[in-house]
């Protein structure tokens, strides 16, 4: 049933009242309302949106390496999810979580929330992996990918806003960073909802090169070479049940020969046992993921495909069970398999692993 507007009483219409614009506004979608005496950047300005928005003075020295938010099943909130209105603008958030991709602009907001009431009622922490979004469910997860560069992360959708300037979420500090567009304080992004079921293996982040404002001089930091991140833990294989031969009969029974269809010339070859039968090679194939829709399966197949050099046509689509897996392959041996998934890890932040098909 369709959630409509909570019905209060009169008596305590002022502080119902008050207590919801309290939650709106603790949250980025009150980030574009400036207090008098506030001055809000102008839109030519990098940086965060208000003067003294932006990273502690001592920020965590890792935040490159902050990891995704990983996705679980989590009720939605009882409360954030109810049609509001801010700004004069009026909202009516989903209620259940289904497939979703928007375009447009992504923001950041950063220490002048920090440790302030979300609109979900957690405490936003500027350092950890969530995003403001005006309509997807509370709490939701999310992939947003950078268009300007290709980088992507996880969030957790906890918070509402943006509401202001066309812009379609607002990232925490430590995602936007990730992103890296902390210094233009916006890029256009592509958001890809992430549905109940998918599993996506997340490998830790690797290093951002920190942007400098236009004319400043690189600091020695900047100035050393990145270092690429560790090799990903590769999964052993999974492997195919051995397969017991069967008894022969001392004397040949008499049979008529059955007429089979020849196996794909592509996933099996052939070689000589020792009683010359032939026997079906087993190939090998990277799991990047397991989805809960082949939707799902097909836009992360179609990101996959724009960033790593691979053919199209090595991707595949899995049916099993309830899920879709997409493969990669195949590949003649596991180490020519392991070491494609060292450098698809490296590139798509995730961690495939081998399997044996």
């Amino acid at each position: 049933m369709r959630n409509s507007p909570m019905s209060v009483p009169s008596g305590l219409f002022a502080t119902a009242a008050a207590a919801v614009v309290s939650l709106l506004l603790a949250g980025c979608g009150a980030t574009p309302v400036s207090p008098q005496g506030e001055r809000r950047l102008p839109d030519e300005r990098p940086g965060a949106y208000y003067q003294d928005d932006g990273p502690h003075a001592n920020p965590p020295a890792d935040l490159d390496r902050v990891p995704d938010a990983v996705p679980r099943e989590e009720p939605l909130h009882r409360y954030a999810n109810r049609p509001y209105r801010v700004l004069g603008q009026s909202f009516t958030p989903a209620t259940r979580i289904a497939a979703f991709q928007q375009r447009g602009k992504a923001s950041w907001y950063g220490r002048k929330f920090h440790g302030k009431r979300t609109a979900s009622g957690e405490v936003y922490d500027m350092y950890k992996m969530t995003a403001a979004h005006p309509t997807l469910p509370i709490p939701s997860y999310v992939r947003v990918k950078n268009l300007d560069n290709d980088r992507s992360v996880v969030v957790r959708i906890n918070d509402r806003g943006p509401f202001l300037r066309g812009r379609v979420i607002d990232l925490s500090y430590a995602a936007a960073h990730r992103l890296g567009y902390i210094e233009q304080g916006s890029t256009d992004v592509e958001v890809t909802a992430i549905m109940p079921g998918d599993e996506l293996e997340l490998s830790r982040a690797a290093p951002v090169r920190p942007l400098r404002r236009p004319g400043a001089a690189a600091s020695a930091a900047e100035a050393a070479a990145v270092l690429p991140p560790e090799p990903p833990e590769i999964a052993p294989i999974a492997t195919l049940p051995p397969v017991e031969p069967a008894a022969l009969p001392s004397e040949p029974a008499a049979v008529s020969p059955a007429v089979v269809p020849p196996p794909p010339a592509a996933a099996v070859e052939t070689a000589r046992a020792g009683d010359g039968t032939p026997i079906a090679t087993v190939r090998h194939y990277l799991q990047l993921g397991a989805f809960a829709s082949r939707a799902n399966a097909e836009d992360f197949r179609n990101m996959a495909a724009g960033e790593i050099d691979e053919p199209p046509e090595r991707f595949e689509i899995v049916p099993q069970g309830l899920r879709f897996r997409l493969h990669l392959g195949p590949y003649a041996t596991v180490e020519e398999a392991r070491e494609r998934a060292a450098a698809v890890a490296a590139t798509l932040k995730i961690k495939p692993f081998v399997v044996a098909r």
